[in-house]
């Protein structure tokens, strides 16, 4: 695992290999560089033979604060970067569905955005109570990507997939264990001690048996795999447009976003 720079490793008894998103000062939010080390991390995990299960946290007070501004500043209009980045977001929900060993996220604060792709496709994900769980896209202008259409209407159920993610609204790590977005809420300071003792679980478990399972739920958004190649051409897609634009702009002034599509007078 050397050339990460935002990542960092640490391994733990049983072949438990810890991984933190190592960006503190922006609330680990996901820059071109962690969004790439986080596509392909999946792959180095899958092929290492000292790891047989991977954890997963954030550094410092949160999980993941979502994608860099800056980032999604530089991504608006260009078509360059827009292409490139939904190759690799395909690679980051499909390697880490077909990652060999078993993940587990420890999801200790906020998680939006490309964090929660990590969070929520997790084999386990387990929140803080008070952790603020989300996905912002129709706040910035921009369609539903990443991992929602794939696994938000399987663990929660389309009547709260539906809600969630046309509104934007962002739900606590309590209210994800109740309606069934996380298996286990518990205090922030927990919360990464039952990710490794679950994790210590996995790793001294039949490693054929529990890998096997694992790769067979999977099947269940492998069958998906359509529905989310079809929202992230089409959260790409509205990257090429004027609303993500004002997303930004009002993200940084801290105001209420005016989207031109709001504002014509034909509805």
């Amino acid at each position: 695992f050397d050339g990460y720079q935002r990542l960092t490793f640490s391994r733990r008894d049983n072949g438990v290999l810890l991984i933190t998103l190592d960006r503190p000062e922006k609330y680990n939010a996901a820059d071109e560089e962690m969004h790439s080390e986080l596509a392909r991390v999946w792959r180095d995990v899958s092929a290492d033979p000292g790891t047989r299960v991977a954890v997963i946290t954030g550094a410092g007070k949160a999980f993941s604060a979502g994608g860099d501004l800056a980032m999604v500043e530089r991504m608006a209009g260009d078509y360059d970067r827009v292409s490139h980045m939904l190759s690799e977001m395909s690679d980051l929900v499909y390697n880490i569905i077909n990652c060999e060993k078993p993940i587990v996220s420890a999801i200790n604060g906020v998680a939006v955005g490309a964090g929660t792709v990590a969070a929520l496709l997790a084999d386990v994900a387990i929140a803080a109570e008070d952790a603020r769980i989300g996905d912002g896209h129709v706040k910035l202008g921009v369609a539903a990507g990443d991992h929602a259409a794939i696994i938000w209407p399987l663990l929660a159920g389309m009547a709260k997939a539906r809600y969630y993610l046309l509104t934007g609204e962002m739900l606590t790590g309590t209210e994800a264990e109740r309606i069934g977005m996380v298996a286990k809420a518990l205090p922030r300071d927990q919360v990464l001690d039952e990710a490794l003792r679950v994790a210590d679980i996995l790793a001294t478990g039949s490693q054929p048996a529990v890998r096997l399972t694992k790769r067979a739920l999977n099947n269940w958004l492998r069958s998906a795999g359509p529905t989310f190649d079809q929202s992230a051409a089409y959260e790409m897609l509205t990257f090429l447009g004027p609303d993500v634009v004002e997303g930004c702009t009002a993200l940084r002034e801290k105001r209420t976003p005016r989207f031109p599509s709001a504002q014509s007078r034909q509805l």
